[in-house]
């Protein structure tokens, strides 16, 4: 494989680049040597050069640099998912109390804090390594002219101001008004003041300029880069984000225009450890997650997921984490007529408090079971999802996470590092098409093109339709476990079939189309399901819900039911106003100090 990451400089291992491998925060970097990294003679090469940038991209997840938690993980699934109605901190009650008192709403606790702080040092780090690796550009076309190609170092400049404006974005979303170093010869010090920043001004101009300077395919053949249509295509998020919908529909139907991206055929396709279909063309830019590449702690892989999967009684033995909630569950019921969501019609459609088991009775959305582990159902070709799987399902629930994990027959297991089984090269999907078709589903919607709004839904619901999951693992004659209950899975190992499949048994599956939405608020909440039911346990669901308005409202129902169903949960803290904005680490606060006056100003309400 020609992979970004395949590369063998394992960052991962304490390698850290000069000027871009620091952690911002932590104390006076700027005026401290770095302690046993290569120095600025060797590193003023192309060599030196590609290595500064690879080490930014590394930063899209977890580095040894960042990871004393979860909270740098590419996914966001602490701040994007366990804080929603999506999914559950997961695993046991004593296991990460910091993502726990995420999950409650507690942010201001000390080990909240720790996670708030592990994100925003993860996001300075990629800033810091960006500038970094532009500054260091400059410096080799200066003493080197010839040493980089003008083309090879326009890709260059270009990929790190795409970079810069994504780690800026992340910032921007989690906090607001966030210290902008958008020029890399800025004065990098972390007493820079917060207050009256303009939030999207640096992003765009990051995202523009690095569309002038990209190339329209991956520079090297590298599928992991960047390209201009990867920084369009951003340009239409932040533009979301802004609410400037006809800005939003000029620049995505571009894209969309260039033919550049594409739905997968098959929805397993989208989260998966295969090869082939790594870097397909729904991805617009995911984190290059690589195992079994010479890192000797597997920790190129999918360090931020790492504890997401099932637990002991699994094939993965451990750790039980970011499970799928009871009211996210529920939400892929669809009508048995229309195949429609039911929760557009049932006000009861949250009621069932049962477990979903495997049952022809239900009629679901095939997309469940790509999202979704449940008992007696295939989990990818693992064989069946068990009880024996959960860790502890009075707290956690019983359902497991299903997108991060790898097939068994992928060959993306990690061969080394703690509990490798759940160490994979799954790559973990930033922003992917159909996440793009809905933003522009949702921008025509608001300029009541309903009809082109329409099409794009229809889009993801035809592809929705086409396969399900189906037996896995059934060619394995010493799984009689899954055999014994489904004899028809005999010798038929399909990960995906047909949603009316005859092997199929755990589930009726239909997908129904939309006909033309009447009016803007059927429109609206069309869009804003099926983004839940695309983009599930993808650590978007919370800051949708936050750039929608509705993030009080449905937190609060959430809790209220949920609670019933999680004990524990009836320990949240009341969701108000001021969980619009997460709140700046209290560490970061004081570092910001210049006597005794604080230059970062807290966000409201904290």
């Amino acid at each position: 494989m020609n992979t970004l990451y395949r590369h063998k400089l394992l960052f991962g291992t304490g390698l850290l680049i000069l000027l871009g491998g620091v952690t911002y925060g932590c104390h006076d970097f700027l005026n401290t040597a770095a302690q046993g990294t290569l120095g600025a003679v060797s590193l003023t090469t192309k060599v030196g050069v590609e290595g500064s940038l690879l080490a930014t991209y590394r930063v899209l997840d977890c580095t040894n640099s960042t990871n004393s938690n979860w909270g740098c993980a590419a996914s966001n699934w602490v701040w994007g998912s366990v804080t929603s109605d999506d999914a559950y901190k997961g695993s046991e009650a004593t296991d990460q109390p910091g993502a726990t008192d995420i999950e409650l709403y507690n942010w201001t606790t000390g080990s909240g804090e720790d996670y708030l702080d592990n994100k925003w040092s993860a996001i300075y780090e990629g800033i810091v390594r960006a500038n970094g690796t532009l500054r260091l550009l400059a410096r080799v076309r200066q003493q080197l002219p010839n040493e980089i190609s003008a083309a090879d170092a326009r890709s260059i400049a270009g990929e790190a101001l795409f970079l810069r404006a994504h780690f800026h974005f992340e910032g921007m979303q989690m906090w607001g008004s966030i210290p902008y170093f958008a020029d890399e010869n800025d004065t990098l010090d972390f007493r820079k003041p917060n207050a009256g920043v303009n939030d999207t001004i640096a992003i765009l101009k990051d995202l523009d300029s690095a569309f002038v300077l990209l190339p329209a395919t991956p520079r090297n053949g590298e599928k992991g880069r960047v390209t201009r249509w990867t920084a369009k295509a951003y340009k239409g998020k932040v533009l979301a984000f802004q609410k400037d919908w006809a800005g939003v529909v000029r620049v995505l139907d571009s894209v969309v225009a260039s033919g550049v991206y594409g739905l997968e055929t098959s929805f397993d396709h989208v989260w998966t450890g295969f090869q082939q279909f790594a870097d397909g063309p729904e991805t617009i830019l995911a984190y290059q997650a690589s195992a079994n590449d010479g890192e000797p702690d597997g920790n190129n892989a999918n360090y931020g997921e790492r504890l997401n999967f099932p637990h002991s009684g699994s094939p993965f033995g451990c750790c039980g984490f970011h499970q799928p909630s009871q009211n996210l569950v529920n939400f892929y019921v669809v009508d048995p007529v229309t195949g429609l969501p039911k929760s557009l019609t049932d006000p009861t459609w949250n009621a069932r408090n049962t477990v979903f088991k495997a049952s022809i009775n239900d009629t679901l959305d095939p997309r469940v079971d790509w999202t979704v582990g449940r008992d007696s159902v295939p989990f990818k070709d693992w064989g069946l999802h068990l009880p024996t799987w959960i860790r502890a399902p009075g707290y956690g629930g019983p359902y497991s996470p299903k997108k991060n994990i790898h097939e068994k027959a992928s060959g993306a297991q990690s061969k080394v590092g703690w509990a490798p089984a759940q160490l994979n090269s799954v790559h973990i999907h930033i922003y992917r098409y159909a996440d793009l078709l809905l933003m522009l589903a949702e921008a025509n919607v608001e300029l009541n093109n309903l009809a082109a709004a329409t099409t794009l839904v229809n889009q993801i619901r035809t592809r929705a339709g086409v396969t399900a999951q189906g037996c896995g693992d059934g060619a394995n004659a010493a799984d009689t476990i899954l055999t014994k209950k489904y004899p028809t899975c005999a010798g038929d190992s399909r990960l995906a079939v047909p949603i009316n499949d005859a092997s199929i048994k755990w589930a009726t599956y239909k997908v129904g189309l939309y006909p033309t939405f009447p009016d803007l608020a059927t429109g609206r909440t069309a869009v804003r399901t099926e983004r839940r039911l695309e983009l599930g346990m993808e650590g978007e669901r919370f800051f949708d819900l936050r750039r929608w308005g509705t993030a009080q409202q449905v937190i609060t129902d959430y809790l209220l039911v949920e609670k019933t169903r999680r004990s524990y949960l009836a320990a949240a803290t009341p969701f108000t106003a001021r969980y619009n904005l997460y709140p700046i680490p209290s560490l970061q606060i004081e570092l910001s100090k210049v006597g005794a006056t604080s230059t970062l100003t807290q966000n409201p309400g904290w």
